[in-house]
């Protein structure tokens, strides 16, 4: 990972067009090629970034970033600060808590919880970015490839986007319909999974069990 510390100004020009202006910022350039930019603050998210593939081009005070839609970004670097490169190594991914990897669970044994009409293809499918937690086919023979966690927020549709983007570019999958599942999803993450094409499908973690609520009904 390479890391930039530098005053700098960014455009985006692609399905629509955005400018930061002149500010000193953080330049994060991965070794699977994504690029994100960010200020100090606003947590986790960057101001700007754009997904692996790409090609990065580093001229004299302008990096042109570019992918296969042709969308760019440019950076222009006024001033340099801090400018580091480190190897991090191999990241063995994130663990999931209990409720989550049994979620997974009962949903590979039985994916028709989710749609009426899915087979399993494979449990934690690995792309060159990380696993899918479900590989799936529809009725149609459609891939379908499903993000399932337990508290559904936009986070979880972000990590299903980036796969769908990878899988997409494999003639053998594409296209590649996507499900981001969980026990509650939020207003938020519905709203931009729906921007982007991706279901969202809420699941009832005892009646997947097996176990009926104790909640009063009234009749």
């Amino acid at each position: 990972m390479r890391l930039v510390i530098a005053t700098c100004s960014v455009d985006y020009a692609g399905r629509l067009t955005a400018h930061l202006p002149t500010a000193t910022r953080l330049i994060m350039v991965k070794a699977d090629g994504c690029i994100a930019i960010h200020a100090d603050g606003g947590a986790y998210k960057p101001l700007n970034w754009m997904n692996a593939p790409n090609v990065l081009t580093m001229g004299e005070g302008e990096w042109v970033v570019t992918n296969p839609k042709g969308e760019t970004l440019t950076i222009t670097l006024y001033e340099v600060h801090h400018d580091s490169a480190h190897e991090l190594g191999e990241d063995p991914g994130l663990s999931k808590d209990g409720v989550e990897a049994h979620l997974q669970e009962l949903l590979a044994a039985d994916p028709t919880a989710i749609a009426p009409d899915l087979r399993l293809v494979r449990r934690e499918f690995f792309t060159d970015i990380g696993p899918v937690d479900l590989l799936c086919r529809d009725a149609e023979g459609r891939t379908v490839a499903i993000e399932i966690k337990r508290r559904g927020e936009i986070d979880g549709v972000e990590q299903l986007t980036r796969y769908l983007e990878r899988m997409d570019l494999d003639p053998a999958f594409a296209p590649v319909r996507g499900i981001f599942v969980a026990q509650a999803i939020k207003p938020q993450a519905r709203t931009l999974a729906a921007s982007r094409g991706i279901e969202c499908v809420e699941v009832d973690y005892d009646e997947l069990r097996g176990i009926e609520s104790d909640e009063l009904r009234l009749f």
